[in-house]
C-alpha cells in the first residue's frame, strides 16, 4: 500500500496580513512562515482582502497584530522608495515560466524599463506570455512588473491600475533621471525623439 498520496495533500496554511497607507493608496501585505506571499495595491481594504482570498482560497487568513507592523512599514517604505530589492524574504508561487519572468523583472533597476517584446526575446517567449506572467504577479513593486512597457513606450495594463503604474514609473524616473537600458541600447534623453 502506498502512502505517498497522504504526503502530497497540501497543508492548510495560515496567512497573516495587514494594510498600510502609501502614495499609491492602500498596500495589503500578507505573509506565510516562508515570507511575504502578497503585496496588493488598492483603495479599499475589504476589496484587497477579497483579492487575497481569491489568490489563496484554501488558506486561513488572519489580520496581523502589532508583531507585523515592522514588516508592513518596511514594505510601505520600499513602495515609497524602491531603490533596490526588498530586504525581506518573499514566498513566491507560480509556474516555472512565471518565476522565470519574475526573476528577470527583479533584474530591472528602478528608473529603467523594458518592453514586453524585449523581455520575450530575452526569455524565448511571446510578448503576450510576458504580459500574462506580469498580470499574475502578486508582489506589487517588490517584483517590478510596472517596469515593463509597450514597444512604443506606452503604458499598458497593470494589475493594480494603469494610473498606479504611471505614477510608479514617474516617481522612479524622477529619482533616477538618467537610466541606462537594461539591454545596452542607448536610452533617449528627455525631450529627444527616440529615433
Amino acid at each position: 500500500m502506498h502512502h505517498e498520496t497522504l504526503d502530497q495533500k497540501p497543508a492548510i496554511q495560515t496567512i497573516a496580513f495587514g494594510t498600510g497607507t502609501c502614495a499609491l493608496g492602500l498596500a495589503l501585505v500578507a505573509a506565510t512562515s516562508q515570507g511575504i506571499c502578497a503585496i496588493l495595491l488598492g483603495s479599499n481594504e475589504k476589496a484587497l482582502a477579497g483579492q487575497l482570498r481569491s489568490i489563496f482560497p484554501h488558506a486561513i487568513l488572519r489580520k496581523a497584530g502589532k508583531e507585523f507592523e515592522e514588516t508592513l512599514n518596511h514594505v510601505v517604505e520600499h513602495i515609497e522608495m524602491p531603490t533596490g530589492a526588498l530586504a525581506l524574504p518573499l514566498d513566491v508561487r507560480g509556474t516555472a515560466f512565471q518565476k522565470r519572468v519574475w526573476n528577470a523583472l527583479e533584474e530591472i533597476p528602478a528608473g529603467q524599463t523594458v518592453t514586453y517584446k524585449e523581455l520575450a526575446l530575452k526569455l524565448g517567449a511571446m510578448a503576450q506570455e510576458i504580459g500574462e506572467a506580469c498580470a499574475a504577479n502578486a508582489h506589487a513593486v517588490a517584483i517590478p512588473c510596472h517596469r515593463v512597457v509597450c514597444s512604443d513606450g506606452g503604458i499598458a495594463g497593470y494589475r493594480w491600475g494603469v494610473n498606479r503604474k504611471r505614477l510608479l514609473l514617474w516617481r522612479e524616473q524622477e529619482m533616477f533621471p538618467n537610466p541606462q537600458s537594461l539591454f545596452a541600447k542607448t536610452a533617449p534623453m528627455r525631450g529627444q525623439a527616440p529615433f
